[in-house]
């Protein structure tokens, strides 16, 4: 397995990953970075040309793609937090991070998972999460943020699950610092010890 920024990915495998049909093909990567009314007002074609902008620069790569033997089988949306603009207009989760400054770009955030039908249940989503991380870390980030579902004890909608399962999280050393509702938790990993100094370069 192996897991790449996407601007070093070729971003027709970009595309294998998110399909022709289903959630991610609609979606591509921009529902968090657009407001509700910039979304509805977008076409399919247009979101996927976001993504290919986005993904085609170091500086504003934004995930990663995982390989296995060559053929591309899953993404992880990753980058600072301040670019995930629906996080500071979410009345809930705002208030779930108030306090916080959410202009800090040293705060990452892993927003979403794509992996196709036919490859799931088979690790991907973990090395993807791991691949996240560590692009995370090398752009200066402090700490990466997520969203997950718990599922543990309740029926969950496979659609609801591109934000990931709280195990998965849990398993890579996030902890939950706190709830937007019963069942979604807000996770943090933190990468630099808390004060000290940081010199983030995203």
């Amino acid at each position: 397995m192996q897991v790449l920024p996407a601007h070093e990915a070729p971003w027709d495998d970009v595309v294998t990953v998110f399909g022709t049909r289903g959630d991610a093909a609609h979606c591509w990567c921009q529902w968090w970075k657009l407001s509700s009314a910039e979304y509805r007002a977008a076409s399919d074609a247009e979101r996927c040309e976001a993504l290919r902008v986005q993904a085609s620069s170091s500086a504003t790569s934004p995930g990663v793609l995982a390989y296995r033997d060559g053929v591309p089988v899953g993404w992880c949306g990753v980058e600072p937090r301040p670019r995930l603009g629906r996080v500071a207009r979410s009345r809930t989760l705002a208030a779930t991070l108030a306090g916080q400054d959410l202009a800090d770009d040293g705060v990452w955030a892993v927003s979403c998972f794509v992996v196709p039908r036919e490859h799931r249940g088979t690790g991907i989503t973990r090395a993807l999460l791991g691949g996240a991380v560590e692009v995370a870390r090398a752009g200066g980030a402090h700490v990466v943020e997520a969203y997950p579902v718990d599922t543990q004890g309740r029926r969950v909608a496979s659609a609801s699950l591109f934000h990931g399962p709280l195990s998965l999280f849990a398993d890579a050393g996030f902890e939950v610092v706190a709830w937007q509702r019963p069942g979604r938790p807000v996770v943090r990993l933190r990468l630099v010890p808390e004060g000290a100094a940081t010199s983030a370069t995203v």
